[in-house]
């Protein structure tokens, strides 16, 4: 997509566009219609080397993009648009914190003072801005061969393993939350 100049642009405007629709569609308020708008700018305005550059920071943030892989070209274009670059770090570093913080600031704010529930959603947001990315990139790094050989490579095994932990992990979750959904899930679970 990167390689023609109309198909980026037309993707970025696209992108801009269809969150706008959403944002609409679910009633949500208008001066959220900022981002859409500023990625639709973007589109329209936005060189393709500076838009590589974000992509190249966000994709770094998530842990899946390794720089040794790249052209020269394109190692010139991260040099050379490094403020880009780090611009998509730190954007998609800030929406994997405010992934957790803002359920967490909703949650509080239903059980205490608004201002009480916006400082403990910081409190998380922090953290999780600054060492989640490096956690994920840490995560990304794991040798997966040794993890299979301490689980065990069979599918099934895996499956139970996973079903268990989710089960178990939103269990507590909606323990700690309210007690009656977790009777109420335990209910279906067991199919009564």
């Amino acid at each position: 997509m990167f390689e023609n100049v109309v198909q980026t642009r037309i993707a970025i405007c696209g992108t801009g566009i269809l969150l706008a629709i959403i944002f609409l569609a679910s009633h949500l308020p208008l001066i959220l219609l900022i981002a859409p708008v500023a990625i639709l700018f973007l589109g329209i305005v936005a060189d393709p080397e500076e838009t590589h550059a974000v992509w190249y920071g966000m994709l770094h943030t998530a842990g899946i993009f390794d720089r040794s892989l790249l052209d020269e070209e394109e190692q010139a274009t991260c040099t050379e648009k490094k403020h880009y670059f780090w611009f998509g770090e730190v954007a998609s570093a800030a929406v994997l914190a405010l992934v957790f913080s803002v359920p967490l600031g909703l949650f509080l704010a239903q059980r205490t003072d608004i201002t009480l529930a916006f400082i403990g959603a910081a409190m998380v947001f922090l953290p999780f801005f600054v060492f989640l990315p490096r956690a994920i990139q840490q995560g990304m790094k794991a040798d997966t061969a040794a993890i299979l050989d301490l689980l065990g490579k069979n599918e099934q095994v895996k499956k139970v393993f996973w079903t268990m932990f989710a089960a178990l992990a939103g269990l507590v979750l909606v323990r700690v939350m309210d007690p009656v959904i977790a009777q109420q899930v335990v209910g279906m679970i067991m199919g009564m």
